[in-house]
């Protein structure tokens, strides 16, 4: 009886352990999200939430602009290896295709912004006194792809995201959900914020002396626009006559305040500015988001208040 329990007992042990080990080998594993820019790294962030599931990268984390990223040998392996690849698609990210054909993991779910968007996207506009770029393909249709400067745009991103996260990680799928609900909440509400500034704003025009990647938030509230460059030109050097028409449209509009992007070094709106009758007009610096460092994010910021923090900016500009 004694030698008997005993073999029972073993059994039971062996059985235990093995039920054990199996339950370590189908543990699930994270879902590894990899993002390029930070505006998509922030949304999925804030629709994960504290989940432990997903695991997320932000590729584009040490400032460099995005029209000028080539990946590196270590971001394709992020790439090849991830669950979930979400990126802008635009002209700035032609390097994708390529990449993905060497991909490891066939089964990755891919979000391409501009395909999203589908016909909502925009064509780059070369908008009156706009300088165009030197080796111009005139029969080619670029589209603008800083979709991420529209608020209503995030709020359409924000639930293909949730969807995308939804599928894959079913157990989690209601507070996904629920954060994306509660997210697209706060869009919609600084969305609203922006609308009555404008509708209380004097002024409804912007000048950049710079490119010019806000296409897609002057057109939601129909704000009219002059700029140096367009938003994805590679042109670091206005003509005379851009400057001159710049300064012109300053002086006929009588605009206060001339606007630049965050990575600019400020010469061509001094040089617009100073070649206006007044030359007092303040410079003013709109942040369109392309360049947000890992540091910055550790930081704190995020991009409702990156967007919040432009919107005082817009409302000094249309003063």
């Amino acid at each position: 009886m004694k030698k008997l329990l005993a073999l029972v007992l073993s059994a039971l042990v062996l059985t235990s352990l093995l039920v054990g080990c199996g339950s370590t080998e189908s543990k699930k594993a994270d879902v590894k999200v990899v993002t390029t820019i930070f505006p998509i790294y922030d949304w999925v962030r804030e629709i994960a939430q504290d989940d432990a599931d997903i695991k997320l990268d932000l590729l584009l984390d040490n400032g460099v602009d995005l029209h000028s990223y080539q990946p590196s040998a270590k971001d394709i392996v992020t790439i090849s290896d991830c669950d979930i690849f979400i990126y802008v698609g635009g002209e700035s990210d032609k390097w994708v295709d390529d990449t993905l054909k060497q991909a490891n993991n066939k089964n990755m779910t891919v979000l391409n912004l501009m395909d999203i968007l589908g016909d909502k996207a925009k064509q780059e506009e070369l908008k009156e006194g706009m300088q165009g770029e030197k080796e111009e393909d005139g029969d080619e249709k670029e589209y603008d792809e800083h979709v991420w400067l529209s608020l209503k745009n995030a709020s359409v991103f924000t639930q293909s995201i949730a969807d995308a996260l939804k599928k894959a990680d079913a157990q989690h799928a209601d507070a996904f959900q629920a954060n994306a609900d509660a997210y697209k909440n706060k869009l919609n509400e600084l969305d609203k914020q922006y609308q009555d500034a404008v509708d209380k704003a004097s002024v409804k025009t912007l000048l950049f002396g710079d490119r010019f990647p806000f296409r897609y938030l002057t057109d939601d509230y129909k704000l009219d626009y002059y700029a140096a460059f367009v938003g994805c030109s590679a042109e670091t050097e206005a003509s005379f006559e851009t400057i001159t028409f710049l300064a012109g449209k300053a002086d006929e509009l009588q605009l206060k305040a001339i606007m630049q992007i965050e990575t600019s070094d400020g010469s061509i709106a001094k040089t617009v500015r100073d070649n206006t009758k007044s030359k007092d007009q303040t410079i003013l610096t709109l942040d369109s988001l392309q360049s947000v460092t890992s540091e910055r994010a550790k930081n704190g910021e995020t991009y409702l208040s990156i967007m919040t923090a432009n919107l005082e900016v817009l409302k000094e500009a249309l003063a």
